[in-house]
């Protein structure tokens, strides 16, 4: 195992990050998208993105385009490389305010966090869509992991962490049962080229609505190409 750093609150660090792996001419066969953040108070990341569409969503929708071209070289025929892109449950109640996706107008917590993980949903779906038209040997899929019992809850009113902590081991999964989807995704035969898979506890499943509307997808892809200052004409083409 070798570690290499790299902030998702950051585009200077994962655009270092990119080269410092891109220098190893290593081959990429498998990227998982897990950082995140969850109920945090109004704040933005060092580039001015507020902190919830920044980290979850911008920082591996960045990500991820750096390093297209490394995990087209490493899929086959045979094994195609896979992006596994962890999303939530709250993306089914997350509305995506394209004039507004900074939350600018009117800040919740709760309503950023879920826009976040729905633009995760939308981002896969659309980057399958790109994938599959260019013949590429890579799959893209998101991951619901259920309601795991980590830190990520530290920022929930005190109420709720009370009752986390005393219902935590009836009705929250272990991490290594969140894991296991993501797992599942990342190495399964049975999703052995299948992309643009919405999966929980190791099964297909619908996401929201919405999650399906192609030209919802195609604008927040073009808006976010801008917002991370890569070329949308050269993403339209992979």
């Amino acid at each position: 195992v070798e570690f290499l750093y790299c902030d998702l609150a950051s585009m200077k660090s994962i655009r270092q990050f990119v080269q410092q792996f891109r220098a190893k001419n290593c081959p990429l066969h498998v990227l998982v998208n897990n950082a995140g953040v969850m109920l945090v108070p109004e704040r933005k990341t060092e580039d001015g993105f507020e902190e919830h569409f920044g980290l979850n969503y911008l920082g591996h929708f960045l990500l991820t385009n750096l390093l297209l071209d490394t995990l087209k070289r490493s899929g086959t025929h045979r094994h195609s490389a896979r992006i596994v892109t962890v999303s939530s449950a709250t993306h089914y109640v997350g509305k995506l305010h394209l004039n507004d996706l900074q939350s600018r107008c009117s800040y919740s917590p709760h309503g950023a966090y879920a826009q976040s993980k729905l633009a995760l949903v939308l981002f896969t779906y659309r980057l399958q869509h790109l994938l599959t038209a260019n013949g590429s040997h890579v799959t893209a899929n998101v991951v619901d992991p259920g309601v795991v019992n980590t830190e990520l809850y530290k920022h929930v009113f005190w109420v709720v962490k009370v009752v986390k902590w005393m219902t935590a081991w009836l009705f929250f999964k272990t991490p290594e049962e969140g894991a296991s989807t993501t797992i599942y995704a990342a190495v399964s035969p049975e999703v052995e080229g299948a992309g643009g898979c919405y999966l929980y506890n190791e099964e297909r499943t619908k996401s929201a609505d919405v999650a399906y509307d192609e030209e919802l997808q195609r604008m927040l892809w073009t808006e976010s190409c801008k917002m991370v200052g890569i070329s949308d004409e050269a993403n339209r083409l992979l």
